[in-house]
């Protein structure tokens, strides 16, 4: 692309509405958009100014149009994302734990497998709802099932990670996937011709691999692992087999917001636990010298994370679905990643005031890697895009490489990798700047 614009210009067109016709959908599942048949007054879901009666509560789930203007999230859709974030604070709790206690690889596994199970239900939620949300009584009772399913997940965390019961967690995602499977089955029964055929073979699809990821409750723990790979690479098949004569007609602009939102909502969590954590190490250690530098370090990394994925115009590059998937799926990564710099800084956390039992570099990694993983990625599916030129295209893998560095800067370590994003940020907006002021 010839564009200016890059991740880091603070004015860049991010709120703008994208371009229309896109199609396909990575995954999808029940919704919550306050939106329905668009009324006489432009919006969806609401009576008209004209004063048109209410809609009945129950209506056909039929797909949304794609030209529709000003589609934006709704109230459920952000309470349904709310409730997702509890599930992953427990995940990013549950990592603390075994990191601190020196368990890094059974943890990044355990944590590896549960916020795929969350991350693939979210983005089925997201995408479904782009397309097919009319907002009536049934649509939003089966949304808040899958609420309930969520919550019933994040009660088995705990019991996943340290007992390796995977019961509750099966179960809370069974809930889920059976809800998705009874939107699927309105869309099917209100379609006809191709539409119809991809929304039988999503049902199909999320119930067959249902039946897969039982195999954790059987399986022996050696095996659960290669189920999980087996598992995910089949969940992340079904839209691709689904779509293959129908693309769903999802919104662009609303899913890049879908995105966005979530990734607001987890940085968020990141900070809520890194506070709690050096807030204890404060009052339980007296450690504000040792945990100054963390938390200063932590709070750049954060913005600086949230600096460089939010001025990207994306909806934008959403035209087709081999764009859409490879975008979606990526963001496990992101989300993840993201997710697990909390978790890192409260492990660094632990390591300063003695009460985690790993050295000084294992608990600056838990900070640098996700770091470093998290800008790679943004650059990958997000940046790479937007920049002109070899100097700007090599701000953020240059800046990825410098914070995995920052791990060997011992108790410093957190802070070094602050001051690196930070520095990233200021180069990209200079960088922009300039290219800006050139005929």
């Amino acid at each position: 692309m010839t564009s200016t614009s890059s991740p880091y210009d603070p004015s860049g067109p991010h709120g703008s509405t994208g371009p229309q016709g896109a199609s396909g959908s990575p995954g999808t599942s029940g919704s919550s958009s306050a939106s329905g048949t668009p009324g006489a007054s432009g919006t969806p879901g609401t009576p008209g100014s004209s004063g048109a009666s209410a809609p009945p509560p129950i209506r056909p789930l039929t797909a949304r149009g794609r030209g529709e203007e000003h589609r934006a999230a709704t109230p459920l859709e952000l309470f349904f994302d709310l409730c997702f974030v509890v599930a992953v604070a427990q995940g990013g709790a549950e990592l603390v734990h075994a990191v601190a206690d020196g368990h890094a690889g059974q943890g990044v596994v355990n944590y590896a497998m549960i916020f795929f199970a969350l991350f693939w239900a979210w983005v089925n939620f997201s995408w479904f709802a782009s397309a097919y949300d009319n907002d009536d009584v049934l649509f939003r009772v089966v949304t808040l099932v899958q609420i309930a399913g969520v919550l019933v997940f994040a009660a088995g965390v705990s019991r996943a990670f340290e007992e390796h019961d995977f019961l509750l967690v099966w179960l809370g995602y069974l809930i889920m996937r059976v809800a998705l499977t009874s939107q699927w089955l309105r869309v099917a029964r209100s379609a006809s011709g191709a539409e119809r055929g991809t929304a039988l073979r999503y049902a199909a699809g999320v119930l067959i691999c249902q039946v897969g990821w039982s195999g954790l409750l059987f399986l022996p723990e050696g095996g659960r692992g290669w189920l999980f790979l087996v598992m995910a690479v089949a969940e992340m098949c079904v839209p691709v087999v689904a779509e293959r004569a129908y693309s769903t007609p999802w919104h662009p602009h609303h899913i890049s917001e879908r995105y966005g939102l979530f990734t607001i909502i987890v940085l968020g969590e990141t900070i809520s636990a890194a506070t709690v954590a050096v807030k204890t190490g404060i009052e339980e250690y007296d450690a504000l010298d040792e945990l100054l530098p963390i938390a200063a370090g932590g709070l750049l990394v954060v913005f600086a994370a949230w600096w460089i994925y939010f001025v990207v115009p994306i909806h934008g590059r959403l035209r087709s679905n081999r764009q859409a998937f490879l975008w979606g799926y990526g963001h496990y990564v992101i989300l993840g990643s993201a997710a697990a710099i909390g978790a890192g800084i409260e492990v660094a956390v632990e390591e300063a005031v003695g009460k985690a039992h790993i050295s000084t570099l294992a608990a600056s990694a838990a900070v640098t890697v996700p770091a470093a993983l998290y800008l790679l990625t943004v650059w990958a599916l997000h940046s790479r895009y937007f920049k002109v030129g070899l100097a700007q295209q090599m701000v953020l893998p240059l800046a990825a490489l410098a914070t995995l560095a920052s791990t060997f800067a011992g108790r410093w370590a957190v802070l070094v990798a602050g001051i690196v994003t930070a520095v990233t940020v200021a180069t990209g907006v200079t960088l922009t700047a300039r290219a800006a002021r050139r005929p």
